[in-house]
């Protein structure tokens, strides 16, 4: 049967990295990886066989980093969440309030400056990096934050924090990282065709932020209300072939 957490998850994640704030910066963390500039690959839009393994191999180490910033997060926050069981009201609407503000910022109402921050490198610097260090950065690079990944993560730890067992909510943070990660390790073995693509979608960019902005700010409707089981047994209802999935 469906589980809309972990599918709302999944679709989260795959949201952060279309976004904005991260697919832009996506081919320079591929060129860094692979130890070439932007310009040499994108020349014939092809590598080397030893640098297009080397950068597979970092993407995902670098996916890797990312995903255990968010099970650490989720682990912390469910821990919270039984701590201070008695005060879940309050705890969800904090949650609500942080979902919303973020979403306002995506729609462009309210403007946050330090939301805006997105972790970066030194440009310049192409000769790639160890594929430990793959990992160094990636964990660096999603606890820098960014605005995507910093709205649509609150949300959905916040999900995490509720699940019954310890093992869901983990999961739940395990699924969104593959699924925010999972499109960066495919773009480094097809580095040519990624970049051809992240051009021609880049016009899409702000139809995206906006979409996001009004989706977050339907879940911190959700969380505020406690709805969102009421949403999953909607879907179930409304479209049974989701109980075979």
């Amino acid at each position: 049967m469906l589980d809309v957490s972990f599918l709302s998850a999944l679709a989260g994640g795959l949201i952060v990295f279309f976004s904005p704030c991260v697919l832009p910066i996506v081919p320079f963390y591929l060129s860094y990886m692979a130890g070439a500039s932007i310009s040499q690959i994108s020349a014939d839009g092809t590598l080397a066989p030893g640098l297009r393994r080397r950068a597979f191999l970092a993407s995902v180490m670098f996916s890797f980093g990312i995903i255990t910033v968010f099970v650490l997060l989720g682990a912390a926050a469910y821990g919270l969440s039984q701590v201070f069981r008695s005060a879940q009201t309050e705890f969800r609407a904090v949650a609500a309030l942080i979902v919303f503000v973020m979403g306002l910022h995506f729609l462009g109402v309210l403007r946050i400056g330090f939301l805006n921050r997105v972790f970066q490198m030194q440009a310049g610097e192409t000769k790639g990096m160890s594929i430990p260090g793959a990992y160094v950065v990636g964990f660096a690079f999603a606890a820098g934050w960014t605005p995507c990944v910093g709205g649509v993560l609150t949300a959905v730890i916040f999900t995490a924090s509720t699940e019954a067992t310890a093992l869901k909510g983990l999961m739940l943070l395990l699924v969104f990282g593959l699924a925010m990660t999972a499109p960066f390790m495919i773009a480094s073995l097809f580095i040519g065709p990624f970049l051809k693509f992240a051009a021609r979608f880049r016009r899409y960019l702000p139809l995206v932020e906006k979409a996001m902005g009004a989706l977050l700010i339907v879940f911190a409707v959700l969380i505020a209300t406690d709805s969102v089981n009421y949403i999953a047994q909607w879907m179930l209802k409304t479209f049974p072939v989701f109980q075979n999935i």
